[in-house]
């Protein structure tokens, strides 16, 4: 088996917790976060800066070796923009400069909106359906 490569160092670290601004996930703040891999080792990811992104530990525990997309629905969370958003960083990141939340630009879908959503808000309901969510 090959060598895995792990390059994120920790100038880069820093960088994504704060153009992230919180937990990738959930959005929040004010607690201590956890590199989580996107795509998980188990499953081929590598701790790269395209991979990792910020958690807090309750989001990093849940998620644990899910694929990324299946968990946020999961969680009902709002799918588009964290894989907008992940987008965003990883290209703002990718030549090396650190740049904070406030540096980044909104996607297309946020232009219009005043705040920008959190990452983490729950995908707005369908309708209002009588049937209980599914257990996580």
């Amino acid at each position: 088996m090959g060598r895995v490569e792990h390059d994120l160092d920790a100038g880069q670290w820093s960088a994504l917790q704060e153009a992230w601004g919180g937990c990738a996930y959930c959005g929040a703040t004010g607690k201590p976060l956890q590199r989580d891999c996107v795509l998980a080792l188990s499953r081929g990811g590598r701790y790269t800066l395209d991979n990792i992104v910020p958690a807090c530990g309750s989001c990093n525990a849940s998620k644990c070796n899910d694929e990324v997309t299946g968990w946020l629905r999961r969680k009902r969370f709002d799918e588009r923009a964290f894989l907008v958003r992940h987008v965003e960083v990883r290209a703002a990141l990718a030549g090396g400069a650190a740049a904070s939340s406030a540096d980044l630009p909104l996607s297309g879908a946020w232009e219009d909106a005043a705040p920008a959503p959190r990452v983490g808000r729950r995908a707005p309901s369908s309708g209002s359906s009588t049937t209980p969510p599914a257990p996580e």
